[in-house]
């Protein structure tokens, strides 16, 4: 995967990447239009099918809705990469499959650049530096969920499997 890195800070709350007063809503697409309302307004219309965000640590934090992984998937992005997630936000975005990378290094990507990821060998390249640099890779039945587009498309195919 690759694309443009949208740069956050430090303890980037659910209501942050969609605010409460959208919590009616549960069509991804619609999310989307609300996505960082309150603290980046342009990146909703701006954002772009395969983008990815960016941010330090604990990602994600705050309220466990499930609509905050849904308005970054509707947006179209791709995978977020941070310095460590809240744990809930972490398993949210799992099952819908929308790829986590944990990066230590996450501070050296900057707002634009364009960044990718190679996610079977836990590597960022970040291509506008002309830098690599290592991420935890996510378990394999992890990357499994997410390459399945989340865990009810995962579970379908391993129910398939045992019915045949």
């Amino acid at each position: 995967m690759a694309g443009r890195a949208w740069k956050f800070g430090d303890d980037v709350d659910t209501d942050a990447i969609i605010p409460g007063r959208y919590l009616v809503i549960n069509d991804p697409l619609e999310l989307a239009e609300h996505l960082f309302e309150g603290v980046r307004p342009d990146m909703a219309a701006q954002a772009k099918k395969g983008d990815i965000v960016v941010a330090g640590e604990n990602f994600g934090c705050g309220s466990s809705r499930e609509h905050a992984p849904l308005a970054l998937k509707g947006a179209g992005i791709d995978a977020v990469v941070a310095k460590s997630f809240a744990r809930i936000f972490f398993r949210n975005a799992i099952n819908i499959g929308l790829p986590l990378f944990i990066c230590p290094e996450v501070e050296r990507i900057n707002d634009g650049d364009l960044i990718e990821i190679d996610m079977g060998q836990g590597l960022i390249c970040n291509q506008t530096r002309g830098e690599s640099y290592k991420t935890t890779p996510l378990p394999e039945f992890l990357q499994q969920i997410v390459e399945a587009g989340g865990l009810v498309e995962y579970t379908r195919r391993l129910v398939a499997e045992v019915k045949a």
